[in-house]
């Protein structure tokens, strides 16, 4: 017996299909509406992947209890998720970012991520329950289908110079076979399964988030990463 395994790939590919798992995908995830996205395409520009986090003044930095200084990780993505999509809470679901560095070894740095104008962007995520996050971190296949419904969804991709590879990958796609037929193939031809449409609750979550964003840039303390946040909104074009 060889103790060298095979690919892991390679391994689940013998048991599972990739036509499998993409109706798995199809059939769980949970979409922000594209009128959300419209109404506010991203929620907390104050934040991204791995900054320096402070209190809720943007006073004091926060630390670990090893004295180290605290960083974010995912939570403010998935909080804007689950707003957006007007949940209050949820269980063994995850919030999946479409967009990002595609490196199957994690050396390299996650520059999508870590920018503000993509972090907390909700035509940047999708809802998965738990187990299905490991098919979109791991499989080069699965994100470029998540990406070409995420682009003919709500009319956008990022524009991050560290993904045109991918933006190409998925202006060249021709397999078809696997996609689930349910998501759209062109842009403005319909919508996946699992959209949440916007509602008053979502609206008022959006109002809500504005007016914070807006009273901050004022406000808050000198940690606050105004020069960032203005950028972000910018960018997308929303006013305060």
């Amino acid at each position: 017996m060889s103790d060298n395994l095979a690919d892991g790939l390679d391994e689940l590919r013998k048991h599972l299909d990739l036509k499998t798992i993409m109706s798995l995908i199809e059939s769980t995830a949970r979409w922000v509406d594209p009128a959300t996205f419209k109404l506010l395409p991203i929620w907390y520009p104050e934040y991204a992947r791995r900054a320096q986090l402070y209190n809720a003044n943007w006073t004091v930095a926060r630390m670990l209890k090893a004295s180290t200084l605290k960083f974010e990780g995912n939570t403010q993505a998935n909080k804007a998720l689950t707003q957006a999509l007007g949940l209050r809470s949820r269980s063994n679901w995850t919030c999946c970012h479409i967009w990002g560095v595609d490196d199957p070894t994690y050396q390299r740095s996650n520059d999508v991520v870590q920018d503000h104008r993509f972090f907390s962007c909700v035509a940047n995520m999708v809802l998965l329950p738990m187990p299905l996050k490991a098919f979109t971190d791991a499989m080069p296949d699965v994100k470029a289908m998540l990406r070409i419904c995420a682009r003919n969804t709500y009319g956008w991709h990022c524009d991050h110079e560290s993904v045109a590879e991918a933006v190409d990958l998925i202006d060249r796609w021709n397999e078809w076979d696997a996609y689930p037929q349910s998501w759209p193939r062109a842009p403005g031809k319909g919508a996946p399964k699992g959209v949440r449409p916007l509602n008053a609750k979502i609206k008022a979550n959006s109002k809500r988030r504005l007016q914070a964003i807006g009273h901050d840039l004022v406000h808050a303390g000198p940690y606050y990463p105004r020069e960032a946040v203005r950028a972000s909104l910018e960018y997308w074009g929303v006013a305060v």
